[in-house]
Parts: C-alpha cells; sequence; structure tokens
C-alpha cells in the first residue's frame, strides 16, 4: 500500500476528482479516468432499474463516448478493498495492460494501485 502523498500531482488529481463526484453525488463509488491527451472524466454509480454500472466503467463509457483512443490511469474511491474485475476489465479495454488503477478509500488514502490485465 501507498500513501496518497507520494503519488504523482496528476495520480493526486483524478483521486480528489473521484472523491468529488462520490460527495457530491451521495453514491457508493466514485471514479476519474485520465486519457491520452490527458483529459479527464468523472463518474458516478448508475443504479437504475434497467442499468447498472459501476462508476469506473461509467467513466470508461465517458471517455469512449468524447473519443478517447486510450487512458493514461485510472482511479476509484470506494469502500472496496480491491478493484473489481469488472473494472479492471473496462480499463483494459480502452487502456491496455498495464494501465493503472488506483483504488482509494472515501478519505482519499490510497489503498491498492493495480493494473488493468
Amino acid at each position: 500500500m501507498s500513501d496518497i502523498v507520494e503519488l504523482d500531482p496528476e495520480d493526486k488529481k483524478i483521486i480528489t476528482l473521484a472523491r468529488s463526484v462520490r460527495a457530491r453525488n451521495g453514491v457508493a463509488e466514485g471514479a476519474a479516468v485520465r486519457d491520452e491527451t490527458g483529459r479527464t472524466y468523472v463518474a458516478g454509480t448508475v443504479a437504475l432499474e434497467s442499468l447498472r454500472l459501476s462508476a469506473l466503467q461509467t467513466a470508461v463509457a465517458m471517455a469512449v463516448a468524447s473519443g478517447a483512443r486510450s487512458l493514461e490511469a485510472a482511479a476509484v474511491v470506494s469502500e472496496a478493498e480491491q478493484p473489481a474485475e469488472t473494472d479492471l476489465a473496462a480499463v483494459r479495454d480502452l487502456g491496455g495492460a498495464g494501465t493503472p488503477v488506483l483504488l482509494a478509500g472515501p478519505d482519499g488514502t490510497l489503498r491498492v494501485s493495480a493494473e488493468a490485465r
């Protein structure tokens, strides 16, 4: 485990954005991704009767819908202890294997730094 203070400023930024969308929308998870041009996309959990997406799946979908061709990094803020396999798969689909996925707790403390595989 790493402390958030040790992170690159751009990675701190996407964790902060993920935290803010989680708090603002009152959802279980917040996520942010950074594309190949440095643009960021933020999203919260989608929990409709007919559609359920994790925050990270939603952020990846927003990046794709906006024309992103790849991802540099992704962050999720959640109570979870590990990133969900479906989240890692979504990041891998756009970013490729090896794209960093940062999982932080609600307080912003980094819990896990994984790679989409």
